[in-house]
C-alpha cells in the first residue's frame, strides 16, 4: 500500500524549483491548485497540499538534489526527537515532511507575540541532541525556529554535517537576554528587521562584538540615548 502523502505526488510534478547563483533564493516555475508553497530557501522551496495536510514537502532544485541525499541521512539520525520535523519519505527531487504549526521568531517579532523563556531552553536541548548524534547544530535562526504551543521546534537542519560555529544561535540567546526585554510585544517594523538582518550579513564574524551590534541595533528603536 503507498503512504498517504504519495497523493501529492502528480501535483508536485507539476512544478519546478529552479536554483540561482550567488546564495539567491530558488524560483518556482508552474503551478497546481493542490499545492501552496509556504517557504522558499536557496536550495529547495517547501509546499503544502491541503490533500495531505500532514505533510509539507520540501522540493529541490536541480543542483540541489545532492542536499536533499545529505539532508534525507540526517532526518534519519535526528528521528523521534521532539525537536525537529519528522522525515515520512522522499522522491525524486523532494522529501516528505511533517508539517510544522506555529509561528517562526521572526513572524513574533513582526506581530509583537511574545517569545517565552521555553523556547530558548528547547533550542539549547535540540543542540544538545544534535550534538549526540554526532552532527552540529549550525545556522539557528529567526527563521529557522517556531513557536509551537509555547514550545520551541528547530527548522533546517541541512547545514549540521558542516563544520564550525557560525554563532548565530549564540549571538540570538545574548539578544534575548539582553535586548529583547526592551522590545517583547513590541511589533517590529519589516524594514527594522531586513536592516538588522542587513548588517549582521555584512559584518566580519572575525571582528564581531555582539554588545556594540546591539547599541547600533538600539539606535533604530530608540534613536541616540543622552
Amino acid at each position: 500500500m503507498n503512504p498517504d502523502w504519495k497523493q501529492a505526488e502528480e501535483a508536485l510534478r507539476s512544478i519546478e524549483v529552479v536554483g540561482h547563483e550567488n546564495n539567491k533564493p530558488v524560483s518556482v516555475i508552474g503551478f497546481s491548485e493542490d499545492l501552496r508553497c509556504i517557504g522558499i530557501g536557496t536550495d529547495a522551496a517547501v509546499f503544502y497540499s491541503p490533500d495531505t495536510p500532514n505533510y509539507a514537502y520540501k522540493v529541490y532544485s536541480a543542483q540541489a538534489l545532492e542536499k536533499k541525499e545529505v539532508e534525507e541521512g540526517i532526518y534519519k539520525r535526528l528521528k523521534g526527537s521532539q525537536y525537529f520535523a519528522q522525515c515520512y519519505g522522499a522522491g525524486s527531487n523532494y522529501l516528505v515532511l511533517s508539517f510544522e504549526q506555529g509561528v517562526t521568531l521572526y513572524d513574533c517579532l513582526l506581530q509583537g507575540v511574545r517569545v517565552p523563556e521555553q523556547v530558548i531552553q528547547d533550542v539549547e536541548e535540540a543542540r544538545e541532541f544534535v550534538r549526540s548524534q554526532g552532527l552540529n547544530p549550525r545556522d539557528i535562526h529567526l527563521k529557522n525556529v517556531l513557536l509551537q504551543e509555547g514550545r520551541g521546534k528547530v527548522l533546517d537542519v541541512s547545514e549540521y554535517i558542516k563544520e564550525g560555529n557560525d554563532s548565530r544561535w549564540e549571538h540570538l540567546v545574548w539578544t534575548y537576554k539582553h535586548f529583547y526585554p526592551l522590545i517583547s510585544e513590541v511589533q517590529v517594523p519589516l524594514w527594522i528587521l531586513e536592516t538588522i538582518t542587513n548588517w549582521y550579513n555584512r559584518l566580519d564574524k572575525g571582528n564581531f562584538g555582539i554588545e556594540d551590534f546591539s547599541k547600533r541595533v538600539s539606535r533604530l528603536f530608540f534613536g541616540e540615548r543622552k
